[in-house]
């Protein structure tokens, strides 16, 4: 997939899930373009893969340029930065998990970044308070 159908591709994923949840994140738009599996996601998740780049099957040029892409949909879409710690699951001590190899922090916190959408992140508890499910409520369609 060239790096034009990539941005397509993400555009949408990003649209789909700001819809469902209010919010986007890479993890959630790795699994959506199939380069994670729910699998090793948790494998990951539960301590037994040392950082995530090691599961993700892209190579690193790729996964640069989908992290790009990612940040510059949030910023067409207005989007709020939320730094989200990911802590390993299960029993035991807790533990921040590392995204990449190199453990750097610029790295690290672009991964952990969620891009939320303030006013969607509302609707979606208004409708859960109703009683609703919030998969019906209508969402700008602003699909870029």
């Amino acid at each position: 997939m060239n790096n034009k159908e990539l941005e397509k591709k993400i555009n949408s994923i990003s649209f789909l899930l700001i819809r469902e949840k209010g919010y986007m994140c890479h993890v959630d738009i790795l699994i959506e373009l199939g380069y994670l599996s729910q699998k090793d996601y948790e494998a990951w998740r539960f301590g037994k893969v040392e950082y995530l780049e090691k599961v993700v099957m892209v190579n690193l040029g790729k996964l640069s340029t989908i992290n790009r892409i990612i940040r510059q949909v949030a910023r067409k879409r207005a989007l709020k930065e939320s730094y989200t710690t990911y802590n390993k699951y299960g029993k035991g001590p807790k533990h921040i998990l590392i995204f990449s190899k190199s453990g750097n922090y610029n790295i690290e916190k672009a991964y952990a970044t969620h891009y939320l959408d303030a006013k969607r992140i509302n609707e979606l508890k208004n409708h859960q308070k109703s009683g609703t499910s919030g998969q019906n409520i209508p969402a700008d369609e602003n699909n870029d």
